[in-house]
């Protein structure tokens, strides 16, 4: 299936890749199929930088590989947005990736430097989501 394919049997959806690599891309799609990880974030600044729209309540969105291949339908749960040190244990622990806050802190640290938007106080949408479909 392609990526035009796949957003045709979601209308009203956009698409995008996890994370800001092809390993770290495959290893969340993985933990996302694995029903692992039910939470994701991002510096809502970016969203603004790759001109993607922020998550919606109720939309869904279709997650590709790194290649452009669409492997995931989700939709969106719920929304919070919150400052980079609000972070708490329950949300870290829902994203799946990380062993802790304090490694949540640091691997968004990262991230976020990657990406030239790190600061205590950057502006984190908080999205919860739910997989309606496994393409790949």
């Amino acid at each position: 299936m392609t990526e035009v394919e796949a957003i045709a049997r979601y209308p009203g959806a956009g698409s995008f890749r996890f994370g800001d690599s092809r390993a770290l891309n495959a290893q969340i799609l993985d933990l996302v199929r694995q029903g692992r990880k039910t939470v994701t974030c991002d510096a809502v600044a970016g969203f603004a930088r790759r001109s993607e729209p922020l998550p919606e309540p109720g939309r869904t969105d279709i997650a590709l590989d790194w290649d452009g291949a669409p492997v995931l339908a989700i939709r969106t749960v719920d929304v919070t947005r919150m400052p980079f040190s609000a972070m708490t244990e329950d949300l870290v622990a829902d994203q799946g990736e990380f062993r802790d806050l304090a490694d949540w802190r640091a691997g968004y640290r990262a991230y976020l430097t990657r990406a030239g938007l790190f600061s205590p106080d950057a502006e984190m949408l908080v999205e919860r989501f739910t997989v309606v479909e496994v393409f790949a």
